[in-house]
C-alpha cells in the first residue's frame, strides 16, 4: 500500500490496494443461484447467504474482470459456507448436502425448524415500539420509514423522535406516510439518549425497539426480535447484526475492515448474562449496538434509562447503548443476540467522517467505563481483574500488524488514541452540562409560576 492518505485536508483521490469499491449481494440458496455481471469497478465481492431466510454467512472473494455463472457462484458459497450449511442441516436432523450447485439447494419449507419457530411467534405477536430517534436528517429518515412498512410482523408502532429540531421537514416526513402506525413526537434538548428516553415515555409496547434513521431493517427484522424474546422471561434486551448497506468507497470498506458495527459477532444466535459466557465488563462487549436492539421496557425502567451524559450530542459522543447492555446484564436479566434480526446500515463516506466516528468511539469507551463506576462502584473489583485483558486489547488495536489497513491512515489510529484519554473528563463534562441544564429549567418554571401567581 503506497497511497497516502490526508484526513484533516480534501478527500484522497488514491486508493490503497484493497480498499477498492465492493459489490454487495444476497442470496437465497433455497432457490435458484443468480448470474452476477460486473462493470470493473469492483474489486471484491461481499455475499450474504440465507437459507429459508436466514442469514448464515458473509463471506467476501476477489473476483475478476469475468461475470460469476449461478454455478460459479454455488461453488464460491460452498468453499466458503460449506460446513456453516452442513451445520445447519445436522441441527435439523436432515442429511447434509455435498454441494451447492448453481439451481440451490431443495429443503421443505414447512418441516424446516427456523420457519417453523418464527411461526410460532407470529401466531401471538408481542406488540413491539419502534422508536427512530433523528437530528435533521429528513432525507435519510423517509428511506428508513419505507423500509419499515415493508417488515412481516402484524402489530408494531413507529415513534420518531425529532432531536432538537431545526425545521418541521421530519414532522412532514411522519405525516405524509398518512400511517396511524406512525406518530411524531419532538426532544427539544440536544442528545440521543434523551431522544431515546423520550420515545420510551410515549411507546405503547411492552417491547421498545430501537433503530437508527441511517439503516435499512430487514423485512424479518421485528419478527426476529420477537423471536429472542420468546426465548425466556428473563431475557430483558435482544440485539441483532448491523450489516453494510454499501461498500463504495475507501472510508466505507475500511470500517468494514476494522470491525464495523458487527464486531466479529456472526450468524449463531447466543445467550449472554452476568454469569458468561464472557465478563459483561470486557473491554467494548460483543452484546450489541444501540442501532439494532430492543428491550422489554420493564428492564430499561429497571436500569434507569439511557444515561444522558452519554450518547451522541454529548461531551462523551457515544456508549449510552453499552452502558444499558451492561446494566441489563448486572441487573440479572439475559440478552439473546439474534442474528436473523439484522439491519443494513449506510457507513459515512469519508475519511474525515470515519476520523472522527473512530475518536467519538473512543472517547464513548472510557466514558462507558466512568459511567458504569458512578453507577455501580463496586464493579472496580471486577475491572482490575481484567485490566491484564483490557491493556492487551487496547495494545492490540494499536497495532499495525492487528489492523494493517490503519497503516496509509495513521490519523484515524490516533483519532482513536486521543479519544481514549478523554473519555471520563467528557463524561464529567456531561453530568455538569445537565445540571446546569436542568438548573434552567427549574429557574425558568419558577419563573414562570411567579409570573402566573402575579396575574
Amino acid at each position: 500500500m503506497t497511497a497516502s492518505f490526508v484526513v484533516a485536508g480534501p478527500e484522497p483521490r488514491t486508493r490503497p490496494d484493497g480498499l477498492g469499491p465492493i459489490k454487495i449481494i444476497e442470496v437465497e440458496i433455497c432457490q435458484p443461484l443468480p448470474r452476477i455481471s460486473f462493470d470493473g469497478r469492483h474489486q471484491r465481492l461481499w455475499v450474504l447467504a440465507r437459507l429459508h431466510t436466514e442469514p448464515i454467512g458473509a463471506c467476501t472473494v476477489d473476483v475478476e474482470s469475468r461475470d460469476l455463472s449461478p454455478r460459479d457462484l454455488g461453488e464460491i458459497l460452498w468453499r466458503e459456507l460449506g460446513e456453516v450449511i452442513a451445520e445447519r442441516f445436522a441441527a435439523a436432523h436432515l442429511p447434509a448436502p455435498h454441494a451447492l450447485g448453481g439451481g440451490g439447494l431443495a429443503v421443505d419449507p414447512e418441516t424446516w425448524p427456523f420457519l417453523q419457530a418464527r411461526s410460532q411467534v407470529l401466531a401471538a405477536p408481542p406488540y413491539i415500539s419502534v422508536v427512530i430517534c433523528t437530528y435533521n436528517r429528513p432525507d435519510q429518515l423517509r428511506a428508513c420509514l419505507q423500509h419499515l412498512r415493508r417488515q412481516q410482523y402484524p402489530a408494531f408502532e413507529v415513534i420518531v423522535v425529532d432531536n432538537c429540531p431545526a425545521t418541521g421537514a421530519v414532522r412532514e416526513c411522519v405525516v405524509a406516510l398518512s400511517d396511524p402506525r406512525y406518530s411524531y413526537v419532538a426532544e427539544p434538548r440536544a442528545g440521543l439518549s434523551l431522544a431515546r428516553n423520550r420515545g420510551v415515555s410515549v411507546a405503547s409496547g411492552d417491547i421498545v425497539a430501537f433503530l437508527d434513521d441511517d439503516e435499512e431493517p430487514d423485512v424479518f427484522w421485528l419478527a426476529a426480535l420477537a423471536g429472542g424474546f420468546a426465548r425466556g422471561s428473563d431475557v430483558g434486551c435482544v440485539t441483532g447484526l448491523i450489516l453494510p448497506a454499501s461498500l463504495d468507497t475507501e472510508a466505507q470498506v475500511l470500517f468494514e475492515e476494522l470491525g464495523g458495527h458487527s464486531k466479529s459477532r456472526g450468524f449463531k444466535p447466543a445467550i449472554f448474562s452476568r454469569h458468561g459466557p464472557q465478563s459483561p465488563l470486557y473491554p467494548r462487549p460483543p452484546f450489541g449496538a444501540g442501532g439494532n436492539m430492543a428491550f422489554r421496557r420493564e428492564t430499561l425502567m429497571k436500569i434507569g434509562g439511557f444515561d444522558t451524559a452519554l450518547g451522541a450530542g454529548t461531551p462523551a459522543r457515544g456508549a449510552e447503548d453499552t452502558l444499558a447492555l451492561t446494566l441489563t446484564m448486572l441487573t440479572g436479566h439475559k440478552i439473546a443476540y439474534e442474528p436473523a434480526a439484522f439491519v443494513r446500515h449506510y457507513h459515512y463516506r469519508g475519511l474525515r467522517r470515519l476520523a472522527r466516528q473512530l475518536h467519538g468511539y473512543a472517547v464513548g469507551l472510557t466514558a462507558y467505563y466512568a459511567a458504569l463506576l458512578c453507577r455501580r462502584p463496586w464493579v472496580l473489583i471486577g475491572l482490575v481483574r481484567l485490566l491484564p485483558d483490557a491493556i492487551g486489547f487496547l495494545s492490540a488495536a494499536r497495532s499495525p500488524a492487528a489492523s494493517p489497513s490503519l497503516s496509509p491512515v495513521p490519523e484515524l489510529a490516533s483519532a482513536r488514541g486521543i479519544g481514549l484519554l478523554a473519555g471520563p473528563v467528557a463524561y464529567l463534562r456531561g453530568i455538569l452540562r445537565n445540571v446546569s441544564a436542568n438548573a434552567q429549567q427549574a429557574w425558568s418554571s419558577s419563573r414562570w409560576s411567579r409570573q402566573r401567581s402575579r396575574e
